[in-house]
């Protein structure tokens, strides 16, 4: 299967991108929570009204990291974009070097992004488990993990390089919701996610 997204102009990319500038500062304006991004060329805007459980996942993973590696910074729900595809995502969690933090500006180059760490949200898995799995290893992004609640389970996708395919994480490594996961430098106990509620 070969990469057939589109191949986009930067002229296309600049109209992209200010579409979703644009949306973004209607919806800080209204204070309501959308996330904006850019994938295949449109620009998609999906409601942000995570579960307790989802948020919880996200701090207990954030917190892990950081005690681990103080050289590194952990941000939620903020925008990376890749400057070479004009690619956006609203990762739940990303990870960054601590000292690109002075250098973020309205959004993180997703060049300098060390992990992107997505909780699945049970009213859009394919986002997280197909598009976002496709498009951060183009983004340049070297580890993405996936936590899927509602199976209590995840995956932990690293290795992008280039193929016959185009570019891919060529490492996929499953785990249960309990066990001790390597992510990129990181060890993760996975003991303390927890699944959504029926």
């Amino acid at each position: 299967m070969t990469d057939d997204r589109p191949q986009l102009a930067p002229e296309e990319i600049s109209r992209l991108r200010a579409v979703a500038d644009e949306l973004s500062e209607v919806a800080a304006r209204q204070q309501e929570h959308w996330k904006v991004e850019i994938t295949d060329g449109q620009v998609t805007v999906m409601m942000m009204s995570p579960s307790g459980q989802h948020g919880a996942n996200v701090i207990r993973l954030r917190r892990q990291i950081e005690q681990q590696d103080p050289g590194v910074a952990a941000f939620s729900d903020t925008d990376t974009e890749d400057p070479v595809t004009g690619l956006r995502k609203v990762p739940d969690l990303m990870v960054v070097p601590e000292s690109e933090v002075d250098s973020v500006g309205a959004r993180v180059s997703s060049r300098v992004v060390l992990l992107a760490v997505e909780v699945v949200s049970p009213g859009n898995p394919r986002n997280d488990l197909e598009v976002k799995a496709r498009d951060y290893p183009v983004m340049g992004v070297p580890c993405y993990l996936v936590v899927d609640p509602r199976k209590g389970a995840g995956t932990v996708y690293s290795d992008p390089s280039q193929g016959p395919d185009g570019v891919r994480y060529r490492k996929a490594v499953p785990f249960a919701f309990g066990d001790r996961i390597a992510v990129g430098p990181w060890s993760i106990d996975t003991s303390g996610l927890r699944r959504y509620e029926d």
